[in-house]
């Protein structure tokens, strides 16, 4: 599962390349079965960067706070489909 990775012009463009190598890594850590969607919802928390990453099935949800300048806001998905996995932001979907 996620052996070929991707990323859409919209997460290209607003997620620093940072936070993308840290949501992947957080997706290689999920422990199996993992879900075909994962969903992070990036915010700012008192200064940090927030990432709330969770799956539907079976249930699954961490929160992470790390230092990180200028924290940004936004939903991300990760898709599966079983050839190859792709990053995008939700308003890509």
């Amino acid at each position: 599962m996620f052996t070929n990775r991707y990323i859409t012009k919209g997460v290209q463009s607003e997620i620093p390349i940072v936070l993308q190598i840290f949501m992947w890594d957080c997706v290689t850590a999920v422990p199996e079965p993992k879900d075909y969607l994962q969903i992070f919802r990036l915010s700012e928390c008192n200064g940090k960067q927030r990432i709330v990453h969770e799956q539907e099935v079976p249930e699954f949800k961490r929160e992470y706070l790390l230092a990180f300048p200028n924290p940004i806001t936004a939903k991300v998905y990760v898709i599966d489909d079983g050839d190859h996995c792709t990053m995008l932001l939700a308003d890509e979907y």
